[in-house]
């Protein structure tokens, strides 16, 4: 004859379930790797040709500042040393927060502010490209910095690659930020063809580039070479864009027009978020 149970022992048995539900969710939770969590990557331009904050000085030339990232990352350093400070100052970026200093080509709009910020945090690498005379690497060198040559595409950090130095009428790198599904790509002039160097990125990540951002050096393009760039981003999947610094005002009007609410503006203090998964927010 089976046992009769009684209520207190009933009570205890349904509750097993229960129990166990929580014990196998609380396992696999110290389990999971923490790499499986959505991450953000936070992008604030501190030096451009357009200013987006109130308070900050425009000036001809590029850098940006990487979060979120593995290591963070300086992006270019403008061209006048005084902006790139006060800009710096105004947006309330720590410098002793960066960890990686990646110039995209030689030209005083990109490399102008990098002494500056080595006299207040040399406890970086610097990335730069092959093409860099070696006056260059020595002067660098000679501040007790440690630099990196770059040739082919590179992994920076987790998630960050360069293109490498690309040919082009003045030899360039350009960041690549691995999304999950699809890349990012911030350019500093695109000197090598903007079209060229987002194709560049999409073979080295073998996956579409969702968003492109910076400059585009299209100046002097015609609104049928411009149209023509963007046709080609289409045929490559790009999604959203970010034109400035010395793609032309006028060529910049195009890429918005085209782009319409997918156009994302530029301009020192904007900040791109760029999700793990998507395009940028």
């Amino acid at each position: 004859m089976a046992k009769r149970l009684n209520p207190d022992e009933k009570e205890w048995i349904m509750r097993i379930p229960t129990c166990l539900l929580i014990a196998v969710s609380v396992f696999f939770a110290a389990v999971t790797p923490a790499a499986v969590a959505e991450t953000e990557i936070s992008v604030t331009i501190l030096y451009d040709n357009y200013a987006h904050t109130p308070g900050t000085t425009a000036d001809w030339g590029f850098a940006a500042l990487v979060e979120g990232t593995e290591k963070t990352i300086l992006f270019d350093t403008g061209t006048r040393p005084e902006i790139f400070r006060d800009n710096i100052e105004k947006l309330g970026v720590d410098l002793s927060s960066v960890d990686l200093v990646v110039i995209s080509h030689n030209h005083g709009d990109h490399t102008g502010g990098l002494e500056y910020f080595l006299g207040e945090n040399s406890d970086v690498h610097v990335y730069l490209p092959a093409s860099f005379p070696d006056t260059f690497f020595r002067k660098v060198e000679g501040t007790g910095v440690k630099t990196i040559r770059i040739s082919e595409s590179v992994q920076i950090c987790s998630g960050v690659y360069s293109t490498g130095d690309l040919d082009g009428p003045v030899r360039e790198q350009s960041l690549i930020f691995d999304t999950g599904t699809s890349a990012v790509l911030m350019t500093g002039c695109a000197h090598p063809g903007i079209a060229k160097i987002v194709e560049r990125a999409s073979e080295i990540m073998g996956k579409p580039v969702s968003f492109v951002f910076g400059g585009f050096h299209l100046m002097e393009a015609s609104r049928a070479e411009v149209e023509a760039v963007i046709d080609r981003f289409d045929h490559l999947g790009v999604k959203q864009c970010g034109a400035t610094h010395c793609t032309g005002e006028e060529q910049i009007g195009w890429f918005r027009e085209r782009y319409g609410e997918n156009y994302i503006p530029m301009g020192v203090g904007q900040v791109i978020k760029i999700g793990s998964s998507s395009g940028s927010k």
